[in-house]
């Protein structure tokens, strides 16, 4: 296969370096929080968001006023990109159906799905409110059936957002706080400022929230680890660079850490992207991000053929993948890895982002080769269950009584002795068989 980098980012030794950093702070943060609690979120609160107030959880006056301050318009399209969301969610709940078989005559065997109690959805902010990812967490659990949600999005410049906290709250959430990062993931993990310890944490956020979120699985469920959000545009010669181009910065301005990648057949469309991206840059309000993103972060790769391009696709495993080739149904069809797909120059990440309904908390860092995105099922749990009548019991513990002995676990193998001899008929042992 020919491939012909055109850019490269930074390599691998590099991002591995930043990685090692972001760990060290993290595990420190972490374990200051799991040691002093409230006076450790308090304190971290106040140096990285300037932000100590009496309680960090808003009452229901406070949210009503903050709400009050919005635009009417506002107010209902935030309402329509959660309908969005919640269409959508309910079709994949109504999907994942109870099972209940009988396997042998008189063996039962079922699965339920049952909701996470108590789910701590981290919604970011920083630079931009991110509204739209309210939407994703918020509504997605309460479809889901979660019976608490609570959600945590740090104040932007020493202010409330206003726009997200109207989200978090029509998306159903029952608490709502404002602290953000790390000392947020951690304070819902382990009950800090007045949290009571959730069950699982989800929602996107930047490498130190990530990072926080792996540290801490095991303690609570995740839904995945969503980093810096990557794009990779796949393109033939019927794209155009003005589409990849504004494709490509759409994702780079979230932050200076995330990859853009445009991998193509096209030679002009490889060697005029530059030039492209570089006109877009000049005019772009957001060019301080995007611009360091794509000069770290941004490849440009030039491949021979649609099959070519598939086979770098997946190898990347990108996080957003925009199809604009002749036929988009081909990778469809045949890509195995990636968080979401969209098919053609009518759609892209912006309408996933904030509208369309698909939820855009996606996986990031090539696990899209593992797992997909966050949806109604992230928040269930398939557990199982067994019946079995008194004959059954005497037929499957014979086996059982042997498959025990077979393995030198003879604590097992006296459970299953047990119900032979309690409801077998020992007339007939000898010749039962499955």
């Amino acid at each position: 296969m020919a491939i012909r980098y055109i850019k490269r980012g930074k390599t691998i030794a590099q991002k591995a370096d930043a990685d090692a950093q972001v760990e060290a702070t993290v595990r420190g943060i972490l374990a200051d929080i799991a040691a002093r609690n409230d006076e450790a979120a308090r304190e971290l609160s106040t140096k990285f968001d300037s932000w100590n107030p009496p309680s960090f959880k808003l009452s229901g006056d406070q949210i009503q006023a903050t709400i009050d301050t919005l635009p009417g318009q506002a107010i209902a399209d935030i309402k329509f990109a959660q309908q969005q969301v919640r269409n959508f969610a309910l079709a994949q709940r109504a999907a994942l159906q109870d099972v209940e078989v009988e396997t042998l005559p008189g063996v039962v065997l079922g699965h339920k799905n049952i909701p996470v109690n108590r789910v701590g959805c981290y919604v970011p902010g920083g630079r931009y409110p991110m509204v739209a990812s309210a939407h994703m967490s918020t509504v997605t659990a309460k479809a889901a059936g979660v019976k608490e949600v609570i959600a945590c999005t740090p104040p932007i410049n020493g202010e409330l957002p206003a726009a997200t906290i109207a989200a978090i709250h029509f998306g159903g959430a029952d608490e709502i706080y404002i602290l953000g990062g790390v000392q947020a993931l951690a304070s819902m993990a382990y009950g800090a400022l007045g949290m009571k310890p959730v069950d699982m944490l989800v929602g996107p956020g930047n490498a130190y929230v990530a990072e926080a979120k792996r540290q801490l699985f095991g303690l609570v469920g995740i839904d995945l680890l969503a980093g810096p959000t990557e794009v990779l545009i796949v393109a033939d010669e019927t794209a155009d660079a003005e589409m990849c181009a504004v494709d490509l910065l759409g994702q780079a301005e979230h932050g200076p850490t995330s990859p853009a990648v445009l991998v193509t057949t096209s030679r002009a469309l490889a060697e005029s992207i530059e030039a492209e991206i570089g006109r877009q840059l000049e005019s772009l309000p957001t060019a301080d991000l995007a611009g360091v993103a794509w000069r770290d972060y941004g490849e440009v790769i030039l491949v021979d053929s649609d099959d070519e391009m598939l086979q770098v696709a997946d190898d990347i495993a990108s996080e957003h993948v925009q199809i604009l080739t002749r036929d988009p149904n081909y990778f469809l069809e045949n890509m195995s890895n990636y968080g979401a797909l969209f098919l053609g120059p009518e759609t892209n990440v912006a309408y996933g982002d904030k509208i369309i309904g698909t939820n855009h908390t996606l996986p990031t860092k090539k696990a899209g080769r593992y797992t997909g995105g966050l949806w109604v099922g992230k928040f269930i749990k398939t557990v199982t269950y067994q019946r079995v009548t008194e004959e059954a019991s005497a037929l499957i513990g014979e086996y059982g009584s042997r498959l025990c002995d077979l393995e030198g676990f003879m604590g097992h193998k006296a459970q299953c002795d047990l119900r032979v001899r309690r409801y077998g008929d020992q007339t007939d042992v000898e010749d039962r068989s499955i």
